[in-house]
């Protein structure tokens, strides 16, 4: 008989876990899925001083605007992360329209090994209840049209596509959406 592995604490990301912050964000951007998934580029973000990683760390754990929770294994190693920032009506960091108040998931990644195993959902949950407590009582995420693997795991979590679609550098996005 098999032992299973000690449990995952799902929590917010503290203010002096910089590195942490920025060592799964350099292992999230070298993932298979990384162009089609995020923004940046492995080479952009590992160019970035100390001092950035630490102005994130500590906006992620201290904001009422931007939240960061991680799934930290037994030994201390972040195997997860996904960040709510707080949209208000208007328009988006990309200058897309926000039509509602809500908690825009960001950032999502479980490193390959943890996958599949309800990770992803405890993690969402820790943003959406953050953002529960900021008064909103929707969440949305946007997710390139060629990452079927994440698009199957947000249905899975209740999200739906909205209809609203938009082209970036790397193609074209869903948004989906959830009432929290």
């Amino acid at each position: 008989m098999t032992t299973p592995p000690p449990p995952l604490t799902v929590r917010r990301a503290r203010a002096d876990e910089w590195r942490e912050t920025r060592d799964l964000r350099l292992a999230a951007l070298q993932d298979p899925a990384a162009p089609v998934a995020f923004l940046e580029t492995y080479e952009v973000a590992a160019a970035r001083p100390d001092d950035f990683w630490q102005v994130r760390a500590r906006g992620n754990a201290t904001s009422d605007e931007v939240c960061a929770f991680v799934a930290v294994d037994p030994d201390g190693r972040w195997v997860g992360t996904t960040t709510g920032l707080v949209e208000e009506v208007g328009a988006d960091a990309l200058g897309g329209p926000v039509e509602h108040r809500q908690v825009h998931l960001v950032g999502v990644f479980v490193r390959p090994e943890h996958r599949g195993g309800g990770l992803l959902g405890r993690l969402f949950d820790g943003v959406q209840e953050w953002g529960r407590e900021q008064g909103v009582a929707r969440a949305r995420l946007c997710v390139h049209v060629d990452n079927p693997r994440a698009r199957a795991a947000y249905r899975k979590l209740g999200f739906e596509e909205s209809g609203v679609r938009f082209t970036l550098d790397a193609g074209e996005e869903v948004e989906l959406v959830r009432s929290l």
